[in-house]
């Protein structure tokens, strides 16, 4: 038997509970948290010597199976497999567990998507999430194809059968999803003939769906809004100081959620005052930081960044394990100040349109508005003209009957 952070560990665990403490500390969990992990290897080393187990059994159906049993013993915390992935990372780093389950054997389906996620990532250039994107709009078509033996029925594939599953997909959707629907599939199409799969390509005969490009108007905040929501941010803590560093580089230089949560240490020159922005279809572009935003991040990296952060990209997670926050944990930082300032639900799309809104007010043209933003289009950067009232009121024409 060993003590451990107030726990006694005995059974096949025991070896291992001194060094996962370490690692927990290393990791940076707090003593509380840390605590807590040893207790659970104490509970399930118990257990395990009761079933006579050893480290080497831990795979994932006897993780369930203790699972339940602790549940069933009423235990109110650390109750699902989730509790034990900080223990399994270790001993399998280790070598002393099993590694996860072998793949799975995948069905013709998710084959050929696997197929295709390659082709959007490789060849066309596309993020993670924006591939998964389309993974996720053309499933339902593809499994409409399957056959009752295991494989896809794409040989004889028509164009009536592409539009009768437009058809059948689209109406009752919103737009965004269903224009989405709509654009995957004519990318999918246009893979199976890259592919060899089918003989000619069928992409034209994807319907379009109805709806006009720039028919919205961007939601900017105002002046006074951007404000309170920087203010908002508690900057006597971490967690204030990262938070008003994200939305700084999000309303100062319109960039991207997953453009902010993708940035590296390596990224930030600060001698020469720029910043690699690493946006989309991987491309690599420099832009200007500004002093506001510059002492923002610095003031973070001196006195909020964890030292226990894992790899160099700037923002983290605030609780361990420190790793690096996704483009939905930028967008919850954003959504999370916007409550606090009375600003009701907030994206961190609309910081961008607040930077282009600003530009342009500011007396910025269009064309400069699209290369802070990184367009590819001009048309991308059009909708921001309907902002700019200063400009159009040139062009008004008076009311009937008004004086000119």
């Amino acid at each position: 038997m060993i003590v451990v952070l107030c726990s006694r560990v005995t059974g096949p665990l025991e070896p291992y509970a001194l060094g996962f403490a370490g690692e927990l500390t290393r990791l940076g969990y707090t003593a509380h948290s840390a605590t807590g992990q040893v207790g659970v290897v104490a509970h399930l080393s118990r257990w395990m010597a009761s079933e006579r187990l050893v480290v080497e059994d831990l795979v994932e159906p006897v993780v369930e199976r203790y699972m339940a049993v602790r549940r069933a013993a009423g235990y109110t915390n650390y109750r699902t497999g989730k509790a034990l992935v900080p223990l399994l990372g270790y001993l399998r780093g280790l070598g002393a567990a099993p590694p996860p389950s072998g793949p799975v054997v995948l069905t013709a389906v998710e084959e050929l998507l696997a197929r295709y996620h390659r082709y959007l990532i490789v060849e066309r250039g596309l993020g993670g999430p924006t591939a998964h994107g389309y993974l996720d709009a053309v499933r339902p078509f593809l499994a409409g194809r399957a056959g009752q033996e295991g494989g896809l029925e794409l040989a004889g594939l028509t164009a009536a059968d592409v539009t009768a599953f437009v058809l059948a997909a689209c109406p009752g959707r919103a737009i965004g999803p269903a224009k989405l629907t709509v654009t995957a599939l004519r990318s999918l199409l246009g893979f199976l003939h890259v592919d060899g799969v089918l003989p000619m390509p069928l992409g034209e005969a994807v319907p379009s769906v109805a709806g006009w490009r720039l028919s919205g108007l961007p939601r900017a905040l105002e002046t006074e809004q951007v404000d309170r929501l920087l203010e908002a941010c508690d900057r006597h803590h971490a967690a204030g100081r990262r938070d008003l560093a994200i939305q700084l580089l999000l309303v100062r230089l319109g960039l991207r959620a997953g453009e902010v949560a993708a940035l590296n240490l390596d990224d930030i020159d600060w001698r020469a005052g720029e910043l690699t922005v690493r946006g989309k279809g991987n491309r690599a572009e420099r832009l200007p930081l500004p002093v506001d935003v510059g002492e923002a991040i610095a003031d973070y990296l001196r006195e909020g960044r964890p030292v226990t952060a894992a790899g160099r990209t700037v923002f983290v997670r605030l609780k361990a394990p420190h790793q690096q926050l996704t483009s939905g944990g930028i967008t919850q930082v954003v959504f999370a100040a916007g409550q606090r300032a009375g600003l009701g639900k907030l994206h961190a799309h609309r910081l961008r349109h607040t930077a282009a809104t600003a530009m342009l007010r500011a007396g910025a043209p269009l064309a400069e508005v699209g290369q802070v933003l990184r367009h590819r289009r001009p048309l991308s950067t059009a909708i921001y003209a309907k902002v700019d009232r200063q400009a159009l009121a040139v062009l008004a024409r008076p009311w009937p009957g008004t004086l000119s």
